[in-house]
């Protein structure tokens, strides 16, 4: 069975790294198709909303097996974006093996240009994947809406960050954040090192 892997939240400042597992049965021609109708696809090309929709969709129908997991900001600080990702993703497929009846030598496709280490299943990386292996699109949302999710419960834990408007991202309004209130406990530490240098070479 194929099994599409993906990640989201490897650019911003603040937060986990999520990332999910998804199999979907293939074998359906027409199951493919209603999927691909609704507007399963990569999840930067959709609205909050309809991804949403997608999500509940995708993680309720009993042809989709899935699990996700996240990586939080010391572990990303600590071993950087790259190998949170991965190990993100590793423990995502650990979660969908556990709780869904699949196959026990699944075949990954992993969006972008590594494969995770220490697994012993076959592995392909695949650029750009989200766009063309629909698996990883639908892993895409997955990661997506969890990880946004979780952001809305930190924006409540730190209303000052608005994290639920940009979700940790470097956007203006986040380093006026950060300007006037420093940084919160979930900042990645390694990630504000790079903005403060930038910041002092544009002074």
């Amino acid at each position: 069975m194929l099994v599409g892997v993906d990640e989201a939240g490897r650019g911003p400042l603040a937060g986990p790294v999520v990332a999910a597992a998804v199999a979907i049965c293939l074998s359906d021609d027409a199951l493919v198709e209603e999927f691909m109708k609704l507007g399963v696809r990569d999840s930067k090309f959709i609205l909050p909303k309809k991804r949403e929709q997608l999500y509940g969709i995708l993680t309720a129908h009993t042809a989709v097996s899935w699990g996700v997991a996240s990586v939080d900001e010391k572990a990303i600080d600590r071993i950087n974006i790259l190998q949170a990702s991965l190990l993100a993703m590793k423990y995502a497929v650990d979660a969908m093996m556990k709780k869904q009846s699949v196959p026990q030598q699944p075949y990954l496709y992993i969006d972008g240009r590594d494969i995770i280490p220490d697994m012993s299943v076959d592995q392909k990386a695949v650029i750009g994947g989200d766009a063309i292996v629909f698996s990883i699109a639908a892993a895409s949302i997955i990661a997506k809406v969890t990880r946004d999710r979780m952001m809305g419960v930190y924006a409540k834990e730190y209303p000052q960050y608005q994290f639920e408007q940009h979700k940790g991202y470097g956007t203006k309004l986040h380093y006026a954040a950060m300007r006037e209130h420093g940084p919160c406990p979930i900042h990645r530490k390694s990630f504000l090192k790079s903005v403060i240098d930038k910041g002092a070479k544009g002074r």
